[in-house]
């Protein structure tokens, strides 16, 4: 299915549960790799517990986005960052300066990919896609009222936070998603939110800090759970290499009690 958002018409995926009620819903956000079938897999999870569950493309209303980052794309983009010295990979004029210095046919893909992963991805029209997603699902009789959160997976987990800032979200899970910028958008949080971390995540967890001062400051209902010897996507099961079976396990179990507390609750 589809519907329009900020960009343009954007593709999504739906799971509905069985059941001829009106449901809760949750809006699952992909990682930078789009909509591939991992993030549909949770979809159908969160359907199986009883919600409607709404995968947008994020990159699909966006006609440079949805030919540019494609898989191998961004495959070979974060193939490059990972040939940066480390303290490097955050500093947006060296990396320009490394660009310039790639050969060969893919050096225009390479420079267009990696300047929209590393700094140029335009994420207010896309966190307006997810507000447009959430005012479609509020649109549906199959939906209960009031009822709606979003989860998202490292780019999606920062994108989760960005839309429970802009959309008055029942609930918020942030799977090590990059902090919301500027930090005091927190203000704006309307329902609970959840946070999930790898231990092993040191680019993300350096502003954690930040995100727990945020929090506290302005009186939000926030939990936080860090897991040692995880790294960053140890909840996707197709990537082999980083997927952490103990963590992801108990990390569902902690999702579906939040949800349960935040969004099935009357």
């Amino acid at each position: 299915m589809s519907y329009q958002g900020e960009t343009g018409k954007i593709d999504a995926y739906v799971a509905r549960p069985d059941s001829s009620e009106s449901c809760p819903a949750v809006v699952v956000i992909h990682e930078i790799y789009g909509l591939v079938e991992h993030t549909k897999d949770v979809a159908n999870r969160f359907a199986r517990q009883g919600y409607v569950a709404l995968a947008p493309h994020l990159f699909s209303g966006d006609p440079e986005l949805r030919s540019t980052l494609t898989i191998q794309n961004i495959g070979m983009a974060l193939q490059f960052i990972m040939s940066l010295p480390p303290e490097k990979v955050r500093d947006q004029a060296y990396i320009q300066q490394e660009l310039s210095k790639q050969n060969g046919d893919n050096k225009e893909v390479l420079q267009r990919t990696s300047r929209l992963l590393f700094g140029g991805m335009p994420k207010d029209s896309l966190t307006q896609d997810l507000v447009k997603a959430v005012e479609y699902l509020s649109s549906q009789n199959y939906v209960r009222a009031g009822k709606i959160g979003s989860v998202g997976f490292c780019f999606g987990g920062g994108m989760s936070i960005n839309l429970a800032c802009h959309a008055p979200t029942a609930a918020c899970i942030i799977f090590y998603g990059e902090n919301p910028s500027p930090i005091d958008l927190i203000q704006n949080v309307k329902g609970p939110v959840l946070g999930i971390y790898g231990g092993e995540d040191q680019r993300i967890n350096s502003n954690l800090d930040q995100l727990v001062k945020a929090m506290a400051q302005y009186k939000k209902d926030f939990e936080m759970r860090i897991y040692p010897g995880a790294s960053h996507a140890f909840f996707n099961d197709t990537e082999k290499r980083r997927y952490n079976e103990a963590a992801s396990i108990d990390a569902w179990d902690r999702v579906l009690r939040f949800c349960e507390r935040t969004l099935k609750t009357s």
